[in-house]
């Protein structure tokens, strides 16, 4: 890959929610950029498209590294490594909006970069900003010129503006304008900075190398990679400065009800990651207990649509005592990246990455279990692969609820009128993919999965689960100008968000 060759988008994939980055920063080690290059590695399931890295020296200064395609494509090559010397650095791989120009512009790739008058300091944001247009309209008009079209970039440009005399304060001044889903890593010369937005929807943990060195990453299995020591997550409204080996943490938020995103539980994080203290794999396993409670049906087989079916089709196996088998198998070697696909080759669509174990499919009535569908379009496909190699059933079960809302706190999704259950009720979506049935976890069991025991509170629910519910916990206000009608018909925000 060359810096000017974006990825292209794989047909299975065009079907898929993807979160759209992943962070990592460490401090204390010597050659710091190969520690977050292996980060990079373990958090590329968070976004396949571009990766960048930052380092700073003493001798050399801030140096970068942009480039679009894999992380072990890029970064692990001696002429781009040694370009970034020093004891501290911090990366960013990312997922951009699909079918935007974003996608094709290595300026948009993250971190950035500014140079203040009391030093230089870049920034690697994972989330959504959603005030971002009204910011960058107020900005660009008191004479800031923008090198992206990132939401991302206002933070710098609002850092700029801030009277404050230190980076981390000039930090907390410009996030303290911005709304939304932040958490964000970020570097001056002496010191790595993380912090998450009031409502803590992204993730961000802290862990420890040895005596004085520290990392910062979205998942803990970035952690595991560099044999980090996990020491806690960062809480939601908080910031902590990491300088010569001491952690600072700060408050500069108003204290709110926390509202991490669930779907972070359901597909985004890697099962190997804890979340809450709790291992994904287990409530993902867990999800699909729920949903053959909820759920259950006659079958000779329960199957995973791989890889992220697997732990809940397990769950649904063990509760319901239907054997457990591998119906369908998936090329590990089938990247995002299929050399120039011709048509045919389009065609062809998930049967490039997926393929059926007729031996083991032939005559049976099959469960399927997948963790979400989106537009469907791939769901249909799936079904069609099952009935083509002898399936005498296809029953569907979705390992979280009917995806029914665009998310605008840094997930790509669909417009709302391209969501399948946006469009249709579960009954005419089982009859427009042709299986036998579909049923969702509701809910309620998607909370008790995670751990709450009671399901969601009504009023006050303890996730963001906008996607789900169309609760949405901030106000998306780009996209209420752009004409978003929310959950009750209105077209404007409510007035306490908007405060």
């Amino acid at each position: 890959m060359t810096e000017t060759q974006p990825f292209l988008a794989h047909p299975f994939d065009s079907d898929r929610l993807h979160e759209e980055c992943g962070v990592f920063g460490v401090t204390g080690v010597a050659d710091a950029s190969s520690f977050v290059a292996l980060g990079l590695h373990a958090l590329q399931h968070r976004g396949q498209e571009a990766g960048g890295i930052v380092a700073h020296d003493a001798e050399h200064g801030f140096n970068s590294a942009h480039r679009f395609g894999y992380v072990r494509d890029n970064f692990t090559k001696a002429d781009v490594m040694g370009t970034l010397p020093g004891a501290l650095a911090i990366g960013h791989v990312r997922y951009s909006t699909a079918g935007t120009k974003a996608s094709t512009a290595i300026r948009d790739v993250q971190p950035f970069f500014g140079e203040f008058h009391m030093g230089g300091c870049a920034i690697a944001h994972n989330g959504n900003i959603t005030n971002a247009a009204a910011l960058r309209r107020e900005l660009i008009e008191r004479g800031s010129i923008f090198q992206s079209s990132s939401d991302s970039e206002c933070i710098i440009h609002l850092m700029a503006r801030s009277i404050q005399r230190n980076i981390p304060e000039r930090m907390k001044d410009a996030l303290r304008r911005v709304e939304g889903a932040f958490s964000v890593i970020a570097m001056t010369r002496t010191k790595l900075i993380g912090v998450r937005d009031p409502l803590g929807v992204r993730p961000l943990v802290l862990g420890k190398l040895g005596e004085g060195a520290y990392a910062l990453a979205s998942e803990t299995c970035a952690l595991d990679i560099i044999g980090a020591e996990f020491v806690r997550e960062i809480e939601p409204g908080e910031m902590v400065v990491i300088t010569k080996g001491e952690v600072e943490s700060s408050r500069p938020f108003q204290q709110t009800k926390s509202r991490f995103c669930i779907f972070e539980h359901v597909y985004f994080s890697r099962p190997d990651s804890i979340i809450g203290g709790r291992s994904v794999y287990e409530t993902r396993r867990q999800i699909g207990v729920e949903l053959a409670r909820e759920a259950p049906v006659e079958a000779d087989l329960v199957c995973p649509v791989p890889d992220s079916g697997t732990p809940a089709a397990i769950g649904y196996a063990q509760e319901s005592g239907i054997p457990y088998g591998m119906g369908i198998i998936r090329n590990q070697y089938m990247g995002r990246t299929f050399i120039e696909p011709t048509e045919q080759i389009r065609n062809m669509g998930v049967r490039l990455k997926l393929n059926v174990n007729r031996a083991l499919i032939a005559g049976k009535r099959v469960v399927l279990v997948d963790d979400s569908v989106v537009r469907g379009t791939t769901s249909r496909k799936i079904k069609d692969m099952i009935i083509d190699a002898g399936a005498a059933e296809v029953h569907f079960r979705i390992a979280s609820p009917p995806t029914a809302w665009p998310c605008f706190y840094g997930v790509d999704t669909p417009e709302r009128e391209k969501l399948l259950a946006a469009q249709m009720t579960p009954e005419q979506m089982r009859d427009w993919i042709g299986v036998d049935s579909l049923s969702f976890v509701t809910l309620d069991g998607l909370y008790r999965a995670v751990g709450e025991a009671k399901g969601r509170n009504g009023d006050c629910p303890q996730y963001c689960d906008a996607c789900f519910s169309g609760d949405y916990p901030v106000a998306p206000f780009d996209q209420l100008e752009r004409g978003f009608k929310l959950k009750d018909g209105s077209e404007t925000a409510p007035p306490q968000a908007a405060e």
